[in-house]
């Protein structure tokens, strides 16, 4: 169960793919990843490269209401809004969302312009105007989530847009779960009667770390206590 990268570390990282990408640099990570957004917007303007969001991304961290993040209206930010998104906000009348985030709102022309200067907090749906901007010579796509989405297939149509394009595919990640070291640390810290490995995809593993550890099978009930059953699901 070894320790998985911190954040300033990925952050390392990003710096040095970002440095070594010619052209456009594809980041795919989760909007709601507060974390890592910033991890990347740091990475990018130690690399001098705009951080690219779509309207959903500017949403997200303008709904945070923390005006220390990166915000839409921010000099080394810019808004994209790709083309299946715009028929969202059109089918949902959220023209109103879209005119708060509009201050650096750039075009398909204007990212085909700098690609080497530019971030793009990708998605699956930007695939087609990357295709028809004709930008993506010197891409790099940089995958920044559970692996396991990758391998199960949910990002099959993304593989093949890479393939097609002959686009390499770099894998940066940490867990958002807590580390072993800080797990013995919380256990230490509670000194509980029993530990119950749960959501976890090793938890024969756990005997090695901890004492007094009772495996439990997820989504079901047992006492933990006279009178007081308890229940684990996955989180």
């Amino acid at each position: 169960m070894p320790d998985s990268p911190t954040e300033a570390e990925i952050e390392s990282q990003l710096v040095a793919e970002l440095r070594d990408t010619k052209g456009l640099a594809l980041v795919h990570t989760s909007a709601q990843n507060i974390d890592r957004i910033v991890s990347i917007f740091r990475a990018s303007r130690r690399c001098g490269r705009r951080v690219v969001l779509d309207l959903y991304a500017a949403a997200i961290l303008e709904a945070t209401g923390n005006l220390n993040l990166p915000q839409s209206d921010w000099p080394d930010v810019a808004l994209y809004v790709p083309e299946l998104q715009r028929r969202q906000i059109k089918r949902a009348g959220m023209f109103d969302v879209l005119a708060r985030h509009s201050r650096n709102r750039i075009f398909i022309e204007d990212l085909a312009a700098l690609p080497a200067r530019s971030t793009l907090l990708f998605r699956s749906l930007h695939r087609k105007d990357l295709e028809g901007a004709a930008c993506l010579a010197g891409a790099k796509y940089i995958y920044s989530q559970w692996e396991g989405y990758w391998d199960s297939g949910s990002y099959d149509e993304v593989k093949a847009f890479l393939d097609a394009h002959g686009i390499p595919k770099v894998s940066l990640h940490t867990s958002g779960h807590a580390s072993p070291v800080d797990l013995k640390r919380f256990v230490n810290a509670l000194n509980p009667g029993k530990v119950v490995p749960i959501h976890s995809f090793r938890p024969d593993r756990y005997p090695e770390l901890f004492d007094r550890v009772e495996p439990q099978p997820d989504g079901q009930w047992w006492p933990v206590r006279s009178g007081a059953p308890a229940s684990m699901e996955n989180a």
